[in-house]
């Protein structure tokens, strides 16, 4: 079927490869070779720029026409109306297992947190809190999930086998949890490689969704990620990526992209000049997937332009402000032939009161930079003190019930200059 002009195709940005996702799985680079210093990630090839936008509430149906896994559903011959069965098949599993299903969230002002940290123009929030599983994060894994039953729905060659197959994520929290619930209503068994120091309450509701828990402990002297590493060995034997990381599932950026269009949407309804975008990164999948979505809705004419892109760390681990720095000169068409001259593990063990963003490395880095430089924006980091008050702030001056981690895009607000105009931020992951 992949000769059909209207099968999508992922292609990578590091070394051009093409891959139709009906007879090629879009996870990894297939080009991919440990050592070869490229930054190989699989993107959507959205040919003509589409937002086309639905009248349903639940975002994988409001904008189906800019997914892949529907593109792909309706030149596989199923019909609209199948996609929406499936949609629907497990939203209601998602209900059962975690009380929600996905629905447009919350994007509002917030007048008094604005004056309580002194920012004159509008100050916006976009509430993920209560989302599925209580995060962002789920999106991500939806897309996945929605790609894996159309391939079943289709009785496509690529579905041989795949039940057969586990899940698998490296992850210490919110995405954990995300790829549990999710899994857990596709009746799919996960592999969750998390740290020693995870949540106990994150460890309980992981054994109680059914996953199988792996600790992976840093060796002395290890760099890198152990639960990732320990990750990528389980899908070389086999398992399907089930995380959050671009480099390691394409489809996995795509389903984020869900946020982006809905902060298209509501800063488009505004009418207003989009202002600046402040987002916390870690791993990178939140930052890439709302620089990809934004661009979409400004290329098709949604938006007169993106708002400036201001991601955000903490000097407890800022992989990305690093490369942002030695890129600052750099042609981003070469630095993704020479990643590691920008991109590498933080040296020392990272430590931070949003302790979801301290991942080693930015695995999403460069298209994060690509939206930061296309947008105007910056990468910031916020000290610990910018950190604590962003999220005493958000508790004092909010309805929302965010964690550190979920307001560390705050935190750079606040850790910097104010800038003009409005000010969109993004608070995701509830507190626990």
């Amino acid at each position: 079927m992949s000769h059909d002009v209207n099968v999508p195709h992922f292609v990578c940005h590091g070394c051009g490869a093409r891959v139709a996702i009906d007879v090629t799985l879009p996870f990894g680079c297939p080009n991919a070779v440990d050592g070869d210093d490229v930054d190989h990630l699989l993107l959507p090839d959205d040919g003509d720029a589409v937002f086309a936008i639905g009248g349903e509430d639940d975002p994988f149906l409001r904008y189906r026409a800019m997914l892949s896994p529907y593109r792909l559903a309706r030149a596989a011959g199923l019909s609209d109306g199948a996609w929406a069965d499936i949609v629907g098949a497990l939203d209601e599993k998602l209900i059962a297992v975690d009380g929600r299903g996905f629905r447009v969230t919350p994007m509002g002002a917030q007048p008094a947190l604005a004056r309580a940290i002194g920012l004159a123009g509008p100050l916006y929030a976009k509430d993920e809190t209560n989302n599925v599983s209580g995060s962002h994060k789920a999106r991500h894994l939806m897309g996945v999930m929605l790609y894996l039953r159309v391939l079943e729905a289709a009785r496509l060659p690529l579905a041989d086998g795949l039940r057969g197959r586990k899940l698998a994520i490296a992850s210490c929290g919110n995405a954990a949890l995300a790829a549990a619930v999710v899994a857990r209503a596709a009746a799919w068994p996960l592999d969750v490689f998390i740290p020693p120091d995870a949540s106990p309450a994150v460890v309980a509701r992981l054994k109680n969704l059914g996953a199988s828990i792996t600790v992976c402990d840093r060796k002395p002297g290890e760099t890198g990620d152990p639960c990732v590493t320990a990750f990528r060995a389980a899908v070389r034997a086999g398992a399907l990526p089930f995380g959050v990381q671009g480099p390691d599932n394409g489809l996995a950026i795509e389903g984020g992209r869900t946020l982006g269009f809905e902060i298209a949407e509501a800063l488009a309804a505004a009418g207003s000049d989009p202002g600046t975008l402040y987002v916390q990164v870690g791993g990178g999948a939140l930052a890439s997937a709302l620089a990809q979505g934004l661009a979409l809705a400004v290329a098709a004419g949604r938006l007169t332009r993106m708002p400036r892109l201001v991601a955000v760390q903490t000097e407890g681990c800022a992989p990305l402000a690093r490369a942002y720095g030695k890129a600052a000169e750099a042609d981003l068409a070469a630095a993704v032939r020479h990643r590691g001259a920008y991109m590498w593990a933080w040296e020392t063990v990272p430590h931070s009161l949003a302790h979801g963003i301290l991942d080693d490395e930015t695995y999403d880095w460069l298209e994060i930079l690509k939206g930061v430089r296309a947008s105007g924006g910056s990468v910031v980091v916020a000290d610990e003190p910018a950190v604590a008050r962003a999220y005493e702030a958000a508790a004092t001056h909010t309805t929302v019930k965010a964690s550190a981690t979920g307001t560390a895009g705050l935190a750079g607000l606040l850790a910097g200059p104010l800038p003009a105009g409005p000010v969109t931020v993004l608070l995701s992951g509830i507190d626990r």
